[in-house]
Formats: C-alpha cells, sequence, structure tokens
C-alpha cells in the first residue's frame, strides 16, 4: 500500500460518498438536536431518502445518536471522526496555498537592475511600479529568467510582505460653465496643489480648461475617476480637478474605497 492510501485525506478525497458522510455530519452538529433532513438534502443536493439512509449508517455505526424522529446528535466518535477529516482537508488546503499556488503563481516585476535565472531578489513597490532587485526586502522571490535593467521580469516563490503605502488624493472643485468655469480658478493655488501630485487628473471640460490654462496638461482625462483611486492605491499622491456637480459623487466613491483624501476649493470669491 503506499503512503498515499494510508492519508485519510486521500481516503476522503477520492470517495464522495465519505464527502457526503463527512459534510452531513457536520450539518447535524450545526443544528442537533433538531435536524431537518429535506434541509440537509436542499443543501447538499442530494435527495431526502439518500440523506436518511447515510443518517441511518452514521447511527448504526455509533457516530450519530438519535432520540426521537428527527432529534440527532453527533457523538464523541462522530466528533473525533469529524476533526480527524477536517484536520486533513486543512493540511491538504495549506499545501495548496503555500506550495503549489505560490510555486506557480509568477508575479511581473521590472527588473532594476541585471537578473538571472534563479536569482534570489527582493521585491518592492516604486512609483507605484513592482521592482526586483538583488538587495534584501521584506518580500523575497525568484527571477524566472534572465533579464537586462528596466526589463520585465517574472518573480516566482514571492514571500513576505511587499512594503507599500497608500498614495493621498487632492480633490480640486471647480465650478460648472453656468458659475464662471475655468474663469473662477486660482491658478495659483490649482499649481501649488498639482505640483506636488504624481499623476494630476481632469473630471468635466470646465476642470481640463483650467488645468490647460495654468499650464499643466491633465494626465488623465477619460476614465479619470478610477484611474487616479488605482494610481493611489499603488502608493502615488494624485490631484484630481473636478467639476462640482461631479464633486459629491466623487467624494463618496473615495469612501467607499477607504482612500485617504484632502478637499481643496479653488474657486474664487
Amino acid at each position: 500500500m503506499t503512503q498515499g492510501a494510508k492519508d485519510p485525506l486521500y481516503s476522503i478525497l477520492r470517495s464522495k460518498r465519505e464527502v457526503s458522510r463527512l459534510q452531513i455530519l457536520v450539518e447535524i452538529a450545526e443544528h442537533q438536536p433538531a435536524v431537518r433532513q429535506q434541509e440537509i438534502a436542499e443543501k447538499l443536493g442530494v435527495t431526502p431518502q439518500a440523506i436518511s439512509e447515510y443518517i441511518r449508517e452514521l447511527v448504526d455505526e455509533g457516530m450519530v445518536s438519535a432520540s426521537g424522529r428527527g432529534n440527532y446528535e453527533v457523538t464523541k466518535s462522530g466528533i473525533e471522526w469529524v476533526l480527524a477529516n477536517a484536520e486533513s482537508l486543512e493540511s491538504y488546503a495549506r499545501h495548496i496555498r503555500r506550495d503549489i499556488i505560490q510555486q506557480v503563481s509568477v508575479w511581473t516585476a521590472i527588473a532594476a537592475e541585471n537578473l538571472k535565472d534563479g536569482d534570489e531578489v527582493g521585491v518592492y513597490m516604486k512609483d507605484g511600479f513592482l521592482y526586483a532587485a538583488k538587495k534584501p526586502s521584506a518580500a523575497t522571490g525568484s527571477a524566472i529568467a534572465d533579464a537586462k535593467k528596466d526589463e520585465d521580469v517574472g518573480i516566482a516563490r514571492l514571500n513576505g510582505i511587499i512594503d507599500h503605502h497608500e498614495g493621498v488624493l487632492h480633490v480640486c472643485k471647480v465650478p460648472r460653465i453656468q458659475h464662471g468655469g475655468s474663469r473662477k480658478v486660482r491658478r495659483d493655488k490649482l499649481l501649488e496643489v498639482t505640483g506636488k501630485a504624481g499623476i494630476v487628473a481632469a473630471v468635466g471640460l470646465e476642470a481640463y480648461i483650467a488645468l490647460k490654462s495654468a499650464g499643466r496638461k491633465p494626465d488623465m482625462f477619460f476614465g479619470a475617476r478610477e484611474g487616479v483611486i488605482e494610481a493611489a492605491f499603488h502608493g502615488i499622491d494624485c490631484a484630481i480637478v473636478v467639476v462640482d456637480e461631479e464633486f459629491t459623487d466623487f467624494l463618496k466613491r473615495l469612501e467607499s474605497v477607504e482612500l485617504a483624501y484632502v478637499i481643496h476649493d479653488l474657486i474664487t470669491p
């Protein structure tokens, strides 16, 4: 007999019957003593007759005790059987997460220096991009191919936590054209706010023209709202100039994703 055949994990995964018995025992333990076989049948996708047969077998084997119609409880031996199989399944899940998925998952990074296939590298965030270098870092992995500096490189077996902080969003309000549009924007204040931002975006033509008039062409216009949110999540401080009718909805969006923001009112008196 092979080692795999001795492992209770392999026994339960190879047998749909054993999986069903485990599920039924868990359902009984959760709802005991008043157990409704119809509900278990619907939850497991089998017939009530099958559930009844399984429960009868579990009673005969001493894993479930019956004390009247519809009253069942999992016995000590039943609990021990559930725990043994649950531990095996948990161990298998850990094996998948730590050994299998980690082995096959490949992250893409920018090579901060020339790298060779198999090099152990530190992985870190810089300016919103993922980099890999030979210097130590909180997160480490292995290069899966040769890569020259500034080329894309695959990183496998990533371990640790990538040092990362979210960027701050500076939200600037400008008036609609009916209330003066870009002409009512304080250009000096606009340049002060946007000058410190890694990415500048505009929502509304009034916002776009206000930026251009101040000598700062926006990096984003179409899809600007989600674009700056994504950039902020990657650690880039952003400034977004928003026409006033879109302002409140955008703040609600920021609240929903829990990003830090600062409001700037650029409208002249």
